[in-house]
Formats: C-alpha cells, structure tokens, sequence
C-alpha cells in the first residue's frame, strides 16, 4: 500500500482490514477484532452495546461447543473428517 494507512478514515481502515482478512481467509485477524469490539465499544462510551456484542458472541460460541450432535454434527462430519486427517 503506497499511501498512508495513517491518513485514512477509521471507516476506511475497517473496509479495507475487513476485505482483506476475508480474501485472505485471515480467521486469525477475524477473530483478534471479534475480541476486540467489546472493550473499543466500552472504551468509546457504548457500555450497553459491549455488553450486547459479549452475549451475541457467548451465543456465537455455546453454539460452536454443542454443535457436536444430531442433524448439525451430522451436516459437520465432513468437515471433522478433514480436519482429523489433516
């Protein structure tokens, strides 16, 4: 990038940072900004909002640790399977 990240709007910065994580499969960066937003949002005033965006994503998770059974795991197995082989 020639120009200046510094002297983009913050709006840029998230367009550009999300467009990029998402061509490059970047789950890592994804999931370092999902853990950031509480804290930004607390930090700029919005208690409220942090504390909607910690259940929404409590919810997120309770799904990712009970999705190891009935139709949802059986829809998964592929992608265990792949992952097991790995």
């Amino acid at each position: 990038m020639a120009e200046d990240l510094e002297n983009l709007t913050s709006k840029e910065l998230h367009d550009r940072a999300i467009d990029r994580a998402v061509h490059h499969l970047d789950v890592g960066f994804l999931w370092r900004l999902t853990r950031a937003i509480p804290a930004a949002q607390a930090a700029a005033g919005h208690t409220d909002q942090a504390e909607a965006d910690v259940s929404h994503l409590s919810a997120i998770l309770n799904e990712l640790v009970h999705s190891g059974g009935g139709a949802v795991a059986d829809e998964l197995r592929p992608l265990y399977i792949e992952y097991l082989r790995g």
